[in-house]
């Protein structure tokens, strides 16, 4: 539970980072970044709106507890997300410089919370849903869901800030690309542990 506390704050503070430097992200946090700035919604609201539906796919595609864990981290990035604000005084970067620090930090959030079977909803339950049954590389299907959502996202930002955007959300599909494997193995083996369990309970 610590493990995933901590990864659901690295993830709020990759998305603050994004938000300071008036950059939008990919997945239903990037949706979310891109409508705040429209809208007089706080991206709190917002993310946990828009992962309604991605819940009701993890439940069928996934299981009871990998979407309840999936709604425990959401709710999570939610409360860290409305905090940060309260906490830490305003902090803006150059787009580029805070398009690469948040992309890279919210990278590592995510990497920590797949590693521990959960997710933030949204393109992330997508792409473990067809690395799963598909074994489709879960850095390419999020990178071409993200880049579509930043498309979205350009009226908000612009072209510009719209490009650099790109960049934080190359960074973290590089980096689930890279840890994939690892992702994998572990999902595996907890799976398995998990099954071994179960078992020598019903033999007992």
């Amino acid at each position: 539970m610590t493990v995933m506390m901590f990864g659901c704050f690295l993830t709020s503070f990759g998305l603050y980072l994004l938000k300071g430097s008036s950059i939008v992200t990919g997945g239903t946090a990037g949706l979310a970044l891109s409508v705040s700035y429209l809208l007089p919604i706080s991206f709190s609201i917002l993310f946990t709106l828009i992962n309604i539906p991605f819940y009701i796919l993890a439940y069928f595609k996934m299981g009871k507890k990998f979407t309840f864990s999936t709604i425990l981290a959401v709710s999570l990035v939610t409360l860290f997300s409305s905090l940060l604000p309260i906490i830490l005084p305003s902090i803006a970067f150059y787009p580029l410089l805070g398009s690469i620090m948040g992309g890279f930090i919210i990278g590592i959030g995510t990497i920590i919370l797949f590693m521990n079977g959960s997710s933030l909803g949204g393109a992330q339950i997508l792409s473990i849903t067809l690395q799963k049954q598909f074994n489709w590389n879960m850095g390419k299907t999020n990178f071409i869901f993200d880049t579509i959502v930043i498309l979205i996202g350009l009226y908000s930002v612009g072209i510009v800030r719209g490009l650099y955007s790109i960049v934080s959300v190359f960074i973290i599909s590089f980096m689930m690309s890279t840890f994939k494997e690892k992702i994998a193995h572990r999902n595996t083996v907890k799976g398995s542990v998990e099954t071994s369990t179960v078992v020598e309970t019903h033999s007992v």
